[in-house]
Parts: structure tokens; sequence; C-alpha cells
């Protein structure tokens, strides 16, 4: 199996292997990472979380958990501007430096190591975690808990005073989409960083994680034109219009299509 199938067989096992997906996903960028031994590095992390935590039962540790990676200096990346690293797992449990979502990967790998109950939260804009049952969430950068009001205080932050906090924020994600969401940021951090060729296998997995959206076959048109695809480009073009249900933005779609034009280019 090449990486990418390595990836997403690391799904489908009972429990799902979120951390060696994201691994594969590395190694997908970087041929020579051998994810097996990262995963027998992960033991010394392990140990060392392990060595600092209270004595108190595992299923209340979720917190004092957040707080060690804390003091081993793991934090959020706040490099300007942001690069891929932050979101290849080999380079942050290098760095201890990376974007929610990647902290996060790795306090869910060393819970469940543990025993401690924890899930993650598909929170838009900053991933998040939760202990199941608790009546609040839980910051992976920092191990804060936040309260309805924190969560939307958060949301006004990212999205500005006009967004409006909704049950579909608070929501358990699955394997699949903390993986997928995962390709989306290494698919955005590519693109910023002018490496669209990396930023194509990036939008390629995100079609197969899960349902695709209009913006996933938007980004990847994007990708595509960059690359001087314009016959891969206009397929996605077309699909982001199938499933695009607002009426300005279908024109400005079917405008763009039109702009293109039929090219006999094969890529």
């Amino acid at each position: 199996m090449d990486a990418r199938q390595h990836c997403l067989a690391c799904l489908e096992r009972d429990p799902p292997a979120m951390l060696e997906a994201a691994l594969w996903i590395a190694a997908e960028h970087k041929p020579r990472l051998r994810p097996d031994q990262v995963l027998r590095e992960f033991g010394g992390l392990l140990q060392q979380v392990a060595a600092g935590l209270p004595q108190l039962p595992p299923a209340e540790l979720a917190q004092p958990l957040l707080r060690r990676l804390n003091e081993l200096d793991f934090h959020e990346d706040d490099d300007t501007p942001l690069r891929p690293r932050a979101a290849l797992l080999p380079e942050v449990l290098t760095r201890r430096r990376g974007q929610p979502l990647s902290l996060a990967l790795i306090a869910l790998e060393l819970a469940a190591r543990l025993g401690t109950p924890l899930a993650g939260v598909s929170f838009p804009g900053h991933f998040l975690l939760r202990v199941p049952g608790a009546d609040h969430l839980l910051d992976p950068c920092s191990g804060r808990r936040l309260y309805t009001r924190d969560c939307r205080d958060l949301l006004v932050r990212v999205y500005g005073p006009q967004a409006e906090l909704q049950a579909t924020h608070l929501r358990t994600a699955s394997a699949q989409e903390m993986i997928q969401r995962l390709s989306r940021n290494l698919r955005v951090l590519h693109m910023e960083a002018s490496e669209p060729l990396a930023a194509l296998k990036d939008a390629e997995r995100v079609l197969l994680l899960g349902p695709p959206t209009m913006q996933d076959h938007l980004a990847r048109a994007d990708i595509y034109q960059r690359l001087d695809c314009p016959q891969a480009e206009r397929y996605d073009l077309e699909r982001a219009l199938l499933l695009c249900d607002d009426a300005a933005q279908h024109l400005q779609l079917a405008q763009r299509l039109s702009r293109l034009g039929r090219s006999q280019a094969l890529h």
C-alpha cells in the first residue's frame, strides 16, 4: 500500500488509528518518513506526560493531561504566515508547536493510551475537545475550560460579530471528519506556501474522506488553475456548480466556466 492507502486503512480500524493516519499524511508529503518509528518515539512523550499527572481516576485526567502538555511546551503555532509544518504531525511533535487540531490529535492519542475519555469537537476556526458528559469544552492549546459564553466569544473572534453559535458547532467529530479537516488545513497551508502540487495531494485526500462540499471542489479547481490544467479545473467547477444553492454564486461559477472555455489539452 502507498501512504494514502495506509492513511485510509487506519481509519477503518476499530477504534480508528487517528494519529497513525495523520503520520501517513505526512509520509505522503515526505516519503522518507517512517510512521512506525514516530509511533515508537511517541511512547517517550507518553511517559513524560504520565509522570506529571496527578493521582486521579483516568476519567478525571483530560484537563490535567492538556495542562501537562502545556507544561511540556506544546503550544499553538503563532508563526506569521503559518506554514504547513503546523499541521504535519511529525513536525508538530518535534517543534511542539501546531494548529489546535494537530495538538488535539496528540492529546486524543495520549488520552486513549491512558484510558481517559476525550473526544474531538468540530468547532469552526478553532478545534476543541470534550470530556463526554461534561458541561464544558476544552481548548487543546491550553486546557482552558470553555462554557457556552466562551464558545460564543471564540466564534465572534474568529468570524466577526455577525456570527451566531449553533448546535452543529458543538457536535462531536468522527475520526474521518478530523482527518478530513486536517487535510483541508494542509491544503490551505500548502497553497499559501506556494506549493500547489502538495496542496493537490491534500485536496484529493479531502474528497476521498467524506462527502465533498462545493468549497472542496472550488479549492481543487483553484489549484488546477494555478497548475494550468483547464480540463481538470473545469471538472471541479462543474461539480461545484451542481452543489451550489446560492443564486449569486451560481452565476459567478457559470461565468467562470464560460470564460474558461473548452480546452483540448490533456492533463
